[in-house]
Formats: C-alpha cells, structure tokens, sequence
C-alpha cells in the first residue's frame, strides 16, 4: 500500500498538470484570459478543499505567479490573487515557507514611499492578507522586520481608513508576535501614528490608541513624551469609546510598561482623569485598573511601605462622607509624584481650551483626595493655582475648583491654611480679580469640620470685619463671596457663631450698603436670617436690639470722615431702617451721630441723602425712630441745631438741592408728629423765617415742600402765633398765588385756608383790618383764574375768611361783582356771608 505522502504527492502533481495550461494563460495579453486563468486556478485549488499537504505543494509551485499577479494591470486580477494567496496561506500547515518571496514583493508594492496599488478595496484586503500572515507565521517574521515596518508606516498613513484600522490591528499582533525584535525599529511607527490619532473616524482613533499602546509597550521606551499629549488629547474626545481606548491603554502601561516607574507623574494624571469621565463604564474602568496600579506598586514597595501599612489604613478624622477611600498604594503613588503634578495642573489650569481647564480642574479634587493632610506643604502652590482658576469664564472650572479647595478644608488644619488665607483676603493677590481669595476662603471653609473651625471663628470674622476687607470693593463678585464667606460660616459652626454675631451683622450690613444689585442683596438678607436663627432669636429687631449699641459706636468712631462717597452713611441708613423700632431705643446714641454728619460744613450729596432718609422714618415716627417717644425729646434740638442750619440760603444748586432735602425731612418731621406743639413755638421765631424764605427758591419743589411746611404749622400753632408774625406769612403765600406751578398755587392757597381758619380772639381784627381788606382783595382776583379749579379752591379760603370781618369781606365783593366773569362765585360768597350773619344774629 502507497504511504500517505506518496498519495499527497500524486494528488499534487497530478493538479499542477491540469494548472499547467491555466499557468500559461496568466501571460496572455488578453485581460478577461488572465482572469480566467486565475479563477481556474482557484477552483481547482483551495476550493476543492485539499489537504494542507497538497496545498502546500501547489502553494510553492504557485507563489510566484501569483505574486506577479499582483502587479496586474486589471484590478479583478490583482484582486483574486490576493484572494488566492490569502487562502493558501490560511490553510497550508507551513506558511512561512512563502515568506522570502511573499514579503518583499508586498514591501515593494505597499511599503514605498509611493504605494504602487491605486484599488482601495485592494490595498484593504492586501493589509488583511498581512495581518493574517502575522497571525499564522508569528516568530517567523522577525528576519521581515524592516519590510513589515515599511509596510505599517504606509499603510498606517494609508487615504482609506479602512486600511488605517487594519494596519494598526496588524501593528498590534506583530508587535505582540516579536516583542524581542520589533523595539528595534518601533520608534518609526510613532509619527505616523501621531499623524493619524486625530482621524475624523473614531474607530480610526480607537484603532490608532491600541496600536500606539503596543508600540510603546514593546518599544524602547524612549518615545512616551511623544505620544503623551496625544493621548492626553483623546482625552476630551466626543467619542467614549476613543476615551475608553486611552484609558485602557495607560492603564496597560502603569501595570506593565517596563520603564513605568519614571513614568508615573506623566501616566497618572491620564488614568484618574478617566475616574471623573460622563461615562459610568469608563469611570468604573479607570477606577478599576487604577485600583490594580495602587495594588501592584504596594506589593512592588511593601517594604518601603511596611511602616505604614497599619497607620495609613485609618481613614483620617472627618473623612468626606460618602466617599471611597483610595488604596494606600494609589495615595502613595500621587503624594509621591504630587510635586510633579501640582506645576503640571497648574499650567494646564491657564490652557486656553475650556475642555481642557475642565477635566483638569476635576483631576485636581482626585489628586488632593489621594493626597489627603501632605498637600498641605504645596498649600502655596495650590493656593495660587485656585485663585488664578476661580477667575476662570467657565463655570464649570470655577465649582470644580471650590470642590478642590473644600477638599483642602478637610485634611488641613485650619491653622495653616487660614495664616495664609487671611493674609491674601486681607491683600488680595490679583488687583483685577480680588474676590478669588474670598472664593477659595469661602470654599475651604465649608470643609472645615466645625469642631476644628471653632477655635479659629473670632479669628475670621475680625479679618472678614476690617474696612480693609468690607469696604474696600464694591464689584458684585466681591460682594457675593463675602456674603459667602459668612454663610459658610454659619453653616459650619451654627450656633457658635454668636460669639461673633457683631462682627458677621457688620460685613452684611456693609454688603447691602455696597451693593446695587438685587439679588447680593437678598441673599445678604438671607443670612441676616439665618445669623438670628442660629442664636435663637426671634426677628431682626432682635438681633439689631443686641448690636445696636456697638453698631452705633462703630459708625460714630468715623462719623468726622464721612462723605458722599463713603459707606458709612449707607451702611447707616440699613441699621435705621432694617431695625425698624429698635432704632427708638437707642435715639440718645444715634443723635450725636445725626448733628455731626448734618453740619452745613459737610459734604452735600451726603446730607441730602441724610436728609431724605429721615423723612422716610419720621413719616413714620411711632414704628421707627420714636418708637419709645426718645425722639421727641430730642427733636426740639435737632430742629434747631441741625435742619434750620441747612435751610439757609447758599448760592449754588448744589446747595439748593441741599435745602429741598432739609424741607422735606422739616415736612416729615412735622406730619409725623415728631415734634410737640410746645416745642415748635418755642423755635417758631427762628422756623418761621428760613420757611416763609424758601417760598422764593427757584426749585419747583422746594417751593411746594414750604408751601406744606406752613400749612402744618399753621394747622397746628397757627391759633398761638402773634399778630406780627401771622401778618408776616399772609404776603408771601399771596405772592406764590402766582406761582408757574399749578401744585404750588393750590399748596398756597391751602395755607392761607389754615392762616384764616386758625384766627382767634388774640388776633385784633380791628387793629389789622388793613390786612384782611388786603388779603380778601388780592383773593377775589383770583377769582377769575383760567383754572377752575382754582377759583373753587378761591371760593373755599374766601368761605373761611366769612367768619373774620364778614362785613369787610361783604364790600369787598359788592365792590368787585361786577367786574368778574364769574358771577355765580361772587354770588355764592355773599350768599354764605349772609347765612353766616343770619346765623350770627339768631346767637
């Protein structure tokens, strides 16, 4: 019987006689003969399903016809040949026996520098005939290295991405197949690599990353500073799986890569940026191989660690809640690089791509996590990096570096942070941007935990409460982290803040008297609240009730260096009216206050707004400032020490304005009731002059605020004012009767209703009926006014004028009837000068 390998070889021979005729064809010049041939010759073999022994045979016999076929002119049989050659190397049983002829010819037609295969789709299946040679032949590429590398920087930098996908797979297992050769030359993939890891194809990027990884791993180790900041790129990808491709392959690195250790500070910041990744999966991915890096350093270093290992284990006090404490190995390997990092997050802190300020703004809460209590001696440069960062135009950068700073509150003790905190809140760092030390101040407070806060609250409060600190900046940022500072600080500490409740009422107070916005000041507001909710009291009265002595004499210390432009004056005007009635009862400390901020001498624009403060209150008087009748006693003075001064003419219109002020606080003072009637004649002489000279100012409504002013007084001391004096206010409102204001007129005419309604028994009607002819004259002529409303208003005074020297006023309008236009009114008026005698006689 014939052994098997005869039998083999009879078969083979015996298809190689019937390939003969198909052999000779494939030399024809007739295109559609060549293809023909080749499609014969597939037929007969590898689709009949040979042995491998067969098909090796055939396989050595038709190598080198079919390597010429690959330079066909006709694309269909460049293709089939690749088919063909691709088939018998997938199943014949030594395929390296192809590999002196097959490489060089593939090398020659894809490894040039121009690539000789025009089809796409050719060059596609070439590169997969390569990966599958890789696959079968293994170590018996290694004498191939330099075709294989020539092929791969081709084919990596190949237009159809396609190609590029499988060249990197192929990258990847002849690296993988070769690892003792392939370092030899592995430094020439890395450029064209590097050239293609930005492809618009993601699946081209994955690809690129995976075989980048192989690369370095099996390279030299020289060219991971080239691809770094490549991958670190990839990092801010659109695509997850692209990110996920870097994350698995550093991750690869920081467990195998040979030269790792030198590595770490470079690799690190890679991996944890994936823990914070929008992805679940490739957060649990980066967390997990993270974990087996921390796990094999600490097994590599367990000597080195051996101290440590039971200290380290122990959560530190006041560990942040919810949170998973890393590996020991994990902390080591960032407290030990954290020298490195902390420049690097530093720098890429100020990239001028956002994603990039981004994810690194959340590597660094990472970091700090891992590092816990030793950042505290790269506290300055950390500081520095947070400021610059809270300044950041991305809000995202801004909160995830106040979470880094919270952090910093954590395992520092506040001794430390805060010597260097408060120093740069006291001196801000950065002069375009001083709020970011408040921002950082803020935010480390509110890790603080409130046991180790305590000690340290009198201390912060005092530096928040420097006019330096309060009252040096009014932009709506640096007014928003003071207010954040002091709810910080509530929140922390709660009721211990009543040691410091003056010191926080006083940045709050100064915060709503900066500020022209809305919402800083509802949310200052809001924590003037919560300061007196924390004690357990029960209103803002309350709280301003236990302050208000010491906020008094806080204002009084500087009242001489008040103006306009100070915030004293504002900071004031919140304490009076948020207290409400508490300021009543403390009038004796703010009187001293008022008369010396309210001197003629002192600056306008603040006595003006003074002023108008105070006719706010005193409109209101029995729920403000003389809720405990404290004010009236001491109005008599005010009146005439402080408003009468400020009535007095003074050229300009600055100082005109000034005396509209003043009217109205006069006017306020006298509606409210603030003032006795006792009182007000006793400083009527002086009053009554500075009001009747304010008729002629040149200011619509200072005209109109002394027009009020006298009737009030006439309303209420009119019946008690002297002849002389009476006779003197008459004039004057007359004159305003022709006033250019429509308001004005009628205000005059008003008064003159109370000058005639308030005359009695002490006034001599016969020794001053010159004046009352005068005055009932001057009125009647009014009576004609274009105005109805006026000559109604006329009518009205003339009816309480009847009472005083009827007859007098009888011939004063028998005389002028005639003359009127408006009979019915004159007409009127004797009707109700008769009906007042009538009823005169009947008594």
């Amino acid at each position: 019987m014939a052994s098997t390998p005869s039998r083999e070889q009879h078969v083979s021979s015996e298809v190689l006689r019937g390939l003969a005729r198909h052999l000779n064809c494939l030399g024809e010049d007739n295109k559609s003969t060549r293809k023909r041939a080749l499609e014969s010759i597939k037929r007969e073999t590898v689709d009949k399903k040979l042995s491998g022994a067969v098909l090796q045979e055939l396989f050595s016999a038709l190598l080198k016809p079919l390597l010429k076929c690959l330079s066909d002119p006709m694309e269909r049989c460049r293709e089939i040949a690749i088919l063909l050659i691709s088939d018998f190397i997938r199943f014949v049983p030594e395929p390296q026996e192809s590999l002196p002829y097959l490489m060089p010819c593939l090398a020659q037609r894809f490894g040039e520098k121009e690539i000789l295969e025009p089809s796409e789709e050719l060059r596609l299946s070439a590169t997969e005939m390569l990966t599958l040679t890789v696959e079968v032949c293994g170590k018996q590429l290694a004498p191939y290295l330099n075709e294989m590398m020539n092929i791969l920087q081709r084919t990596v930098f190949d237009p159809f991405p396609d190609v590029k996908r499988e060249s990197c797979k192929c990258t990847v297992n002849f690296a993988n197949c070769v690892p003792e050769h392939f370092h030899m030359q592995a430094e020439s993939l890395v450029k064209p690599l590097m050239q293609t890891i930005a492809h618009q194809h993601s699946k081209v990027r994955v690809s690129v990353i995976e075989a980048t990884g192989a690369v370095i791993q099996h390279g030299t180790g020289k060219n991971v500073d080239d691809v770094l900041s490549h991958l670190a790129q990839r990092l801010f990808d659109d695509a997850p799986q692209v990110r996920k491709a870097v994350i698995v392959v550093v991750g690869d690195w920081l467990l195998n890569l040979r030269d790792r250790y030198s590595y770490f500070h470079k690799l690190t910041p890679l991996l944890l940026s994936g823990v914070t990744d929008e992805i679940p999966e490739i957060r649990l991915l980066a967390a997990d191989l993270w974990r087996q890096v921390g796990a094999q350093w600490e097994k590599e270093n367990e000597e080195d660690l051996k101290d440590k290992m039971d200290f380290l284990l122990t959560p530190p006090p006041f560990y942040p809640s919810g949170v998973e404490r890393p590996g020991l190995g994990c902390r080591e390997l960032v407290v030990r690089n954290l020298y490195r990092l902390v420049p690097a997050i530093s720098h890429d802190l100020s990239d001028w791509l956002v994603p990039t300020r981004v994810r690194t703004s959340q590597l660094l809460s990472v970091l700090l996590l891992h590092a816990e209590d030793h950042s505290t001696q790269h506290l300055q440069p950390l500081l520095a990096l947070l400021y610059r960062a809270c300044t950041d135009s991305e809000r995202d950068v801004v909160i995830n570096c106040q979470a880094a700073a919270k952090l910093l509150g954590t395992f520092i003790p506040p001794e430390v942070f805060l010597k260097l905190l408060l120093d740069h809140v006291t001196s801000p760092p950065s002069a375009s941007h001083p709020w970011s030390a408040l921002m950082v101040l803020c935010a480390v407070l509110g890790g603080c935990p409130k046991a180790l806060l305590g000690p340290h609250l009198q201390q912060v409060a005092n530096t928040l409460a420097q006019p330096d600190v309060c009252q040096e900046y009014q932009q709506v940022a640096y007014l928003e982290q003071l207010v954040a500072c002091v709810d910080a600080l509530l929140h922390q500490c709660d009721s211990d803040c009543g040691a410091v409740s003056l010191q926080l009422l006083q940045v709050l107070v100064t915060v709503q008297s900066l500020s022209t916005e809305a919402h800083v000041n509802q949310k200052a507001l809001e924590s003037v609240q919560r300061l007196f909710q924390v004690q357990g009291l029960g209103s803002v009265t309350e709280l301003y009730r236990q302050h208000m002595a010491q906020l008094l004499d806080w204002l009084s210390a500087s009242v001489n260096t008040w103006s306009s432009y100070s915030p004293h004056r504002l900071q004031l005007h919140i304490i009076v009216v948020q207290s409400g009635p508490v300021i009543g009862e403390f009038v004796s400390q703010l009187m001293p206050i008022l008369h010396a901020c309210l001197q003629p001498e002192r600056d306008q624009e603040m006595r003006m707004n003074i002023f108008t403060m105070l006719a706010k209150l005193l409109l209101d008087g029995g729920n403000t400032l003389d809720s405990q009748g404290g004010f009236r006693d001491e109005s008599e003075s005010f009146l005439e020490n402080v408003l009468l001064p400020n009535l007095v003419w003074r050229a300009g219109r600055c100082a005109a304005a000034m005396r509209t002020s003043a009217l109205s606080c006069l006017l306020a003072l006298l509606h409210g009731g603030g003032i006795a009637t006792q009182q007000l004649l006793r400083v009527e002489e002086k009053l009554t002059p500075q009001v009747l000279s304010s008729l002629d100012e040149d200011s619509q409504m200072a005209r109109l605020l002394a027009c009020r002013s006298l009737s009030t007084i006439l309303r209420l001391v009119g019946s008690s004012l002297t002849e002389e004096v009476l006779n003197k206010i008459y004039p004057e409102l007359l004159k305003r009767l022709d006033d250019s204001s429509e308001g004005v007129r009628h205000e005059a005419l008003r008064a003159l209703s109370f000058w005639l309604s308030g005359l009695d028994a002490n006034y001599n009607t016969q020794l001053c009926v010159a004046h009352l002819r005068f005055l009932f004259q001057q009125l009647l002529l009014h009576m004609d006014d274009p105005d109805n409303s006026v000559q109604e208003q006329v009518l009205e005074v003339l009816k309480a004028g009847s009472s005083v020297l009827p007859h007098v006023l009888k011939e004063e309008v028998e005389a002028v009837r005639d003359k009127h236009r408006t009979h019915q009114h004159c007409d009127r008026l004797l009707e109700h000068i008769d009906a007042h005698n009538d009823d005169q006689s009947a008594q």
